[in-house]
């Protein structure tokens, strides 16, 4: 979940590794810190809390060197101060790390038994000991690396300096994603692509258990078993300028903005508006002989996941299990042959969605991941990758990456469906032309962002807001309360409209918000039934419907936001952009970090 970057360069390395570390805040920001080496020793600089703190400590007592390190921190194990954050060094070495060392108190005790001093509660600092332990012993740094990773449990990419070892660096990783960047005369490690754009775009991913020594000529890179092996080396299509904030105030809102472009940049490779027809291109099993589709995901991804689960079903009629990633491995559920496994993953390294693929795969599953990253872990490893499109996602609250994950899953539907027969060709033609006017209906939501904003007005007081929806409104009940939670720390609950009855509706009254999510289906009548339900106990209602289902109801509820009438299939998209922006104008209301939320981080790699 933290970021990491390493620099063997030809310059003044400092101003480049902050800069660096600002490009991968949106990983950890409890603390930040740096590392160089100067003549052969150790200059550091560590600062609590976000990197404006590090880069002014870094103005006022500048750090020299030519090959540095720097690490923006999400807490683990340690408080989240100075003396906890990163880089971690002793006489000998200074590393970075992300991910979690699930061994480090048995490897504590021992290193301390030998006579080691450690100062921080964290996990790492047993990887410095570690691996200076093994250089007293007279090993050189790659053997001392090289023992120490055969010692260590759990998940990590590392990136080490030595103690009078100029120009080498070397890096490792098991578990948590790590790239190395090629450059004219100088090298750089970072955590993604993401932070390495500015300094260059082609890009080596290691893979897993390798570690790699790099100077400024290039790196060598070694397999688990130290054999030296080859790693291809890509162009990345990432680059500074796709991570700016334009005219912006916060990432969230360019990126709420960014969805009419990016959900038709999606939908582009996927589907061909003049036949209308959807074309998943290469696919390595076919689907018509799929007879069961396991999705698993966490989070904004797993909600995703939820509306592809009544699209498969209510389409393509196929049987569907939806499971969240850190629950489903740990169940041992034998899977049926020959079934597809869809994981969904904004960044493709999710540390339990990734495991739980590997899971899968060892099933004998067909692996289908749904990811943003092409170069990510779990697009590596699948038999199939569906790309979103979305481009760079800054904000830590998922926005662009949610609705083009619906996106490319609509696409699936109706691809599934067409080939297994369960829709013809007309209906399949509908499906598709509803999705290719989304787009365009996507702005026609932003257009009432003003009022959006006033409504803002009526949620900030709140201490618990309720989101209600029947369906594949449903899910978006949910993602509208999580994103409320996240960025404004109002508590809410996002709840299937008909279990109201069966005991939410204990906690509604005046002071309660609810937010209906009710466009005009065929569910619309029970959901109607369900508003009034709360209406008539004295809850506010702020109902989100179409013109006909505004004319219906609109005038009992307190507030309304009409949206474009859509085919109800392509409903849970638009019917996003209005719960996002409400959560983003709340969280603006109430002063909080938008971009940054408390205690979270956008890459979750530790499980």
């Amino acid at each position: 979940m933290c970021g990491i970057i390493g620099i063997v360069g030809k310059k003044e390395v400092a101003p480049m590794l902050i800069d660096g570390l600002k490009r991968l805040e949106y990983r950890g920001y409890d603390s930040a810190g740096i590392a160089t080496l100067v003549n052969g020793g150790i200059e550091r600089r560590r600062a609590e809390g976000k990197i404006t703190n590090l880069e002014t400590l870094v103005a006022g007592s500048p750090i020299g060197g030519t090959m540095g390190i720097g690490h923006t921190r999400w807490a683990t194990h340690g408080l989240p101060n100075e003396i906890n954050a990163h880089p971690h060094a002793n006489d000998r070495c200074v590393l970075v790390h992300n991910g979690i060392i699930e061994n480090f108190q048995e490897l504590r005790q021992e290193l301390a038994a030998k006579g080691h001093r450690f100062e921080t509660e964290t996990d790492t600092e047993a990887v410095v000991h570690l691996v200076s332990d093994f250089l007293s012993q007279g090993m050189t740094p790659q053997e001392a690396v090289a023992a120490s990773l055969k010692r260590l449990e759990g998940a990590f990419a590392l990136a080490i300096l030595f103690t009078g070892a100029e120009g080498l660096m070397i890096s490792a990783r098991r578990g948590s994603p790590l790239a190395i960047g090629y450059g004219d005369g100088e090298m750089f490690v970072g955590s993604d692509a993401l932070a390495l754009a500015p300094l260059t775009r082609r890009i080596c991913y290691l893979e897993e258990g390798d570690w790699a020594e790099i100077t400024a000529d290039g790196a060598i890179v070694h397999d688990e078993a130290g054999a030296i092996v080859e790693r291809a080396i890509r162009q990345t299509a990432t680059s500074g300028a796709m991570i700016g904030k334009g005219n912006f105030p916060h990432f969230m809102l360019k990126e709420i903005y960014e969805q009419p472009a990016v959900i038709g940049d999606t939908l582009h490779t996927l589907l061909n508006p003049w036949n209308k027809v959807v074309t998943l291109q290469g696919l390595p099993f076919d689907l018509t002989r799929i007879p069961r589709v396991t999705i698993i995901a966490c989070g904004t991804s797993f909600h995703a996941g939820m509306v592809a689960k009544y699209w498969l079903e209510q389409i393509a009629r196929v049987p569907v299990d939806l499971d969240i990633a850190s629950e489903f491995r740990y169940r041992a559920i034998d899977m049926q042959p020959g079934g597809l496994s869809i994981f969904i993953s904004q960044s493709g390294e999710t540390a339990d969605t990734l495991a739980a693929q590997r899971y899968a795969k060892a099933q004998g599953q067909h692996i289908m991941v749904v990811v943003n990253v092409a170069e990510s872990s779990m697009a590596r490893e699948a038999d199939a990758v569906l790309l979103t499109h979305a481009g760079p996602e800054i904000g830590v609250a998922s926005t662009k990456a949610f609705t083009t994950q619906l996106t490319v899953l609509a696409c699936l539907a109706i691809d599934m469906a067409s080939k297994r027969g369960a829709i013809d060709a007309a209906r399949a033609a509908e499906l598709c032309s509803a999705l290719t006017e989304v787009p365009s209906r996507c702005n026609e939501v932003l257009v009432h962002d003003e009022a959006i904003a006033e409504l803002a007005r009526e949620i900030m007081d709140a201490h618990d807001v309720l989101y209600l929806g029947r369906g594949t409104g449903y899910p978006i009940a949910l993602e509208g309360a999580l994103k409320l939670k996240e960025i404004s720390y109002i508590h809410a609950e996002g709840y299937a409209a008909g279990e109201m009855k069966h005991g939410p509706i204990a906690l509604i009254d005046e002071y309660v918000p609810v937010i209906v999510i009710a466009p005009s289906d065929n569910l619309f009548d029970k959901t109607a039934s369900n508003m009034q339900e709360v209406i008539a106990r004295g809850g506010r209602v702020i109902f989100l419907s179409d013109a006909a289902g505004i004319k219906k109801l609109g005038n009992m509820a307190a507030a309304t936001i009409e949206l474009p009438t859509v085919d109800p299939f392509v409903a849970p998209i638009l019917y996003t952009i209005p719960v996002q922006l409400l959560s983003y104008h709340t969280a603006v209301l109430k002063g909080t970090d938008v971009d940054q939320p408390r205690n979270l981080a956008k890459s979750v790699t530790v499980e």
